[in-house]
């Protein structure tokens, strides 16, 4: 634990962090009926502002883990209650204790049967979030990526539409199957990592090369199925139809970035010359989550499965800027994760608000709102124009990052990623302009009324974050540079995706960087003997 730096102040903030939530969930059980949602807004509010002097403390400029926490839990096999965040996983815990107030606030009306149990569950599945984020120990991330399916299904199957269970039941299924593998794979690594769940021990250990393929593999179905990456992404438009506004929120906004952080916290730098290999096949499946979701988003009638497939294709960008393996890209795809979730749970907010009015989704339902919902509709406009990633948008800087990213690895699939922005455009614009400004739909003019401040108090935060972060994007980008920086040059990512072969005496070497190295090629090497697929590792020390 060489490279966790703790923190001077020494109070346990993550910790109180994560299980702030579930202490309330707790509590919520000993209120009486009337204080159940002012106790549950309270707590959200509460984490929410034990989680901010993160953000300012936090050592920009230090490389490891700061406020790290480490106590031992179980000794044989050695297992360790051991938190602690850098610059990828600090952004993602801000934005869920930010977001968790904002749905309980706007399920104040929605839910009105077992209200109780419906905001402990909420408040439970933030604590499950939030460790998966923070978590240090391989068994203790596990046992965080496994609690966070209970609370989801419930969310879903209790509290969902009228096909709720078989949504719940699929999502369940799905993400278990890949949590299957995540299990193997992590005892895969503590047998050949040196017999320890530490994963920043696991990080620096070296892996065979068909190791590291098997354990890319178990480690790609894991977390493709969480972003969710094509062809696994079928359950994210039957669960986010089922699922009540908050349960969408949350599905969008965080849960599907646990699959994205788990390739930048285990697959880049426990495996990367697996990651280099297949990078080929991540980027085309990447191409094809973008341009299949942004096609299907055109076809949908209703609201709900147009954001959800628009979700494929966004998501499609985050694992583009991951696998371009390059700062760039990197920090882009960190960016867009985080701009995702504030636009995109935006957008279901938006969908919900109407939701209690019209009670139906459908876009032929929801038409020429501007007039009767001036507020309602300029809320939709400027979060519609910042999932296209319109310029002073948070999304257009995140988009921009991963499309200069993805330039300097290919031109080509830059060229056909951004085809996925046109598309965004057209069925964008195409919903808003129904929904905003097209024909009244008389059937539901009488119950049509503007925003109230419930509503305001959820909508205008996220505005100013749309604002805040395409025009000053320098506070993230700064929080995340130097954990990238390290995460690239540990492992020489970006050095192995420029990688060249040459002949060299008859014998084809891998030639890493700009400049050939120097006489008997001590540098950065790979020597392939005769073939290119036949790879030994003649300088595995310099790599």
């Amino acid at each position: 634990m060489s490279d966790i730096i703790i923190h001077s102040s020494g109070f346990p903030w993550l910790t109180a962090v994560v299980f702030l939530p579930l202490a309330g969930a707790v509590l919520l059980f000993f209120v009486k009926d009337a204080a159940v949602r002012w106790t549950a807004l309270a707590v959200a509010l509460a984490d929410l502002a034990l989680s901010l002097p993160l953000a300012f403390l936090y050592d920009r400029s230090a490389t490891g883990m700061q406020f790290a926490e480490r106590v031992s839990w179980i000794v044989s096999p050695p297992i360790n209650y051991a938190v602690g965040v850098d610059g990828i996983s600090l952004p993602l815990l801000l934005l869920t204790t930010f977001l968790t107030p904002l749905c309980v606030l706007v399920s104040w009306r929605a839910i009105e049967t077992r209200l109780r149990e419906f905001m402990a569950t909420m408040l439970v599945m933030a604590t499950a979030m939030l460790g998966v984020f923070v978590a240090l120990d391989f068994i203790l991330f596990y046992v965080f990526w496994e609690a966070m399916l209970i609370p989801m299904y419930l969310l879903i199957g209790v509290w969902g539409g009228p096909n709720r269970l078989y949504a719940a039941v699929k999502f369940f299924l799905y993400t278990l199957a890949g949590s299957v593998l995540l299990f193997i794979a992590i005892l895969v690594l503590f047998f050949q990592g040196g017999h320890t769940f530490d994963i920043l021990l696991l990080s620096k250990a070296e892996y065979s090369q068909s190791l590291q393929n098997w354990l890319f593999w178990a480690f790609f179905i894991a977390f493709a199925v969480k972003v969710p990456m094509f062809p696994f992404h079928t359950w994210l438009p039957d669960a986010h139809v089922e699922a009540p506004t908050a349960g969408s929120v949350f599905l969008a906004s965080v849960l599907l970035k646990m699959g994205a952080y788990g390739f930048l916290r285990f697959t880049l730098p426990m495996l990367p010359d697996a990651t280099v290999a297949f990078t080929p096949i991540m980027v085309g499946l990447s191409l094809i989550a973008i341009l299949y979701g942004a096609y299907m988003a055109l076809a949908q009638a209703d609201l709900k499965k147009l954001i959800a497939y628009s979700s494929v294709s966004h998501m499609g960008f985050v694992t583009l800027g991951i696998f371009a393996l390059n700062a760039q890209g990197i920090e882009g795809a960190l960016m867009q994760m985080i701009n995702h979730g504030i636009t995109t749970g935006a957008l279901f907010l938006c969908v919900g608000i109407i939701y209690e009015r019209t009670h139906s989704r459908m876009i032929a339902d929801n038409f020429g709102l501007a007039n009767p919902m001036p507020r309602y509709a300029t809320c939709l406009v400027i979060f519609t124009l910042s999932s296209l990633g319109l310029p002073g948008t948070n999304s257009f800087v995140g988009e921009f990052l991963i499309l200069i990213g993805t330039f300097l690895w290919n031109k080509v699939a830059a060229t056909v990623a951004s085809l996925g922005v046109i598309l965004a455009a057209a069925y964008l614009l195409w919903m808003v302009q129904r929904v905003a400004f097209g024909p009244p739909a008389g059937h539901s003019a009488s119950r049509l009324f503007d925003l109230d401040w419930r509503e305001m108090a959820i909508l205008m935060p996220l505005i100013i974050l749309v604002f805040w972060i395409g025009f000053f994007p320098n506070p993230l980008l700064t929080v995340m540079h130097t954990s990238v920086d390290q995460l690239i040059e540990e492992e020489d990512l970006e050095d192995r995706a420029a990688a060249r072969k040459e002949m060299v005496d008859g014998q084809w070497i891998m030639v890493y960087g700009e400049d050939k190295p120097q006489e008997g090629y001590p540098g950065s090497l790979l020597t392939i003997n005769h073939e290119p697929s036949a790879i030994s590792h003649d300088d595995a020390s310099s790599i």
